[in-house]
């Protein structure tokens, strides 16, 4: 098959001619329709992220169809319409058996399947799966607990965001933080997952909801997720200016941006007895300062979500349920198109903050 490659990090990808094998036990071949373009493939592209091996496909936010499946499968058929997970999940340690399937203890190693290796091959040397599913490619062989079969009401174009962007902004709210009604929400960084928390907000009933960020066209697009208020962090405090909206600091923040100090504001700006959740993933071997004193004087959390804390085989049908019942805005992040030959002026984009989201469509 022809698909996106990354020959090495910091470079541009190249379209080439990627050899892949049949499923093997436990693994499920799925014929991709769409892949969203994920800032986590961007910084593992540009090596904002160190040590990630090459040549890869990245992606790790898709939707197809089932093509075939390996020996010993049992919760898909070919022909099921499915949504990929990055998060593989044994079902058996502890972490799975108590509803955190997001941190299972057994996953296989980084960038290759169950058995160390992996199903892809460009000229005679192995080709590595970015989060797994390598959804850049036409075609992809995973593992059996990454694929989470939907409703075929349910555009596969648009269920490719589930995946990831989806899940992971409006899950921090919905289930990491589990904000109630009523309750003062800021969102730093209004990027796809960004948009996702603010949504994710306006779903529970929370109010005010402020949007941080340092690109007016970002804010713009959170005005339309939901915010009722955008704070451009260039031209104004933000801790200053979320704690004038609200009057002590805002009950829930959200950081769904990788930068420290970033982190450190929204920490700064949670109220007393508030909550602190932290999406992004700065760069590797950064660190985050704070004044210890106010976790214990100010009763405040500060607390990490992974995958929108979800349990995908629960969660992905309920995002699909949002969406047909007009709840879940999925159209409206769908900014730009491209074709697998696209993908670099899509990484271009993303980093320019002119999309919500970019949708490669095969």
């Amino acid at each position: 098959m022809l698909a996106p490659l990354l020959y090495h990090q910091g470079e541009p990808l190249g379209v080439e001619e990627v050899d892949l094998d049949p499923p093997k036990e436990g693994e499920v071949l799925v014929r991709m329709v769409a892949s969203g373009v994920c800032h986590s493939c961007l910084h593992a592209a540009d090596g904002t992220w160190a040590g990630v091996p090459t040549p890869m496909v990245l992606g790790d936010e898709g939707a197809g169809v089932v093509e075939a499946i390996g020996p010993a499968v049992r919760s898909v058929a070919p022909g099921d319409h499915v949504v990929l997970s990055w998060a593989p999940s044994c079902g058996a340690c502890r972490y799975c058996v108590t509803g955190r399937p997001q941190l299972c203890e057994r996953r296989p190693p980084p960038y290759h399947l169950a058995d160390g290796t992996t199903r892809l091959r460009w000229r005679g040397q192995p080709v590595y799966h970015y989060g797994y599913v390598a959804s850049f490619g036409p075609m992809s062989v995973v593992p059996e607990s990454c694929v989470v079969p939907i409703s075929r009401a349910m555009p596969l174009e648009k269920a490719a965001l589930i995946g990831c962007s989806v899940m992971t902004g409006a899950g921090a709210v919905l289930n990491t933080a589990r904000v109630p009604a009523g309750a003062s929400l800021a969102v730093f960084g209004a990027g796809g997952i960004g948009l996702n928390a603010i949504q994710g907000g306006e779903l529970v009933g929370a109010w005010p909801i402020i949007a941080v960020d340092t690109v007016d066209s970002k804010l713009e697009f959170a005005r339309g997720f939901g915010a009722s208020h955008v704070v451009n962090g260039q031209r104004e405090d933000p801790v200053a200016a979320i704690q004038q909206r609200t009057g002590r600091g805002a009950d829930y923040t959200v950081v769904a941006v990788g930068h420290a100090g970033a982190m450190r504001q929204a920490y700064d700006a949670t109220a007393p007895g508030g909550t602190c959740v932290v999406i992004g993933i700065p760069p590797s071997g950064t660190t985050l300062a704070l004044e210890a004193h106010t976790i214990a004087a100010r009763e405040k959390r500060l607390v990490g979500s992974l995958y929108g804390s979800a349990s995908v085989k629960a969660d992905f049908p309920r995002m699909v349920e949002l969406y047909l019942s007009g709840k879940l805005k999925i159209d409206q992040l769908i900014t730009h198109r491209y074709g697998i030959d696209g993908v670099n002026e899509a990484f271009r984009a993303l980093a320019a903050g002119e999309v919500a989201r970019g949708l490669i469509v095969f």
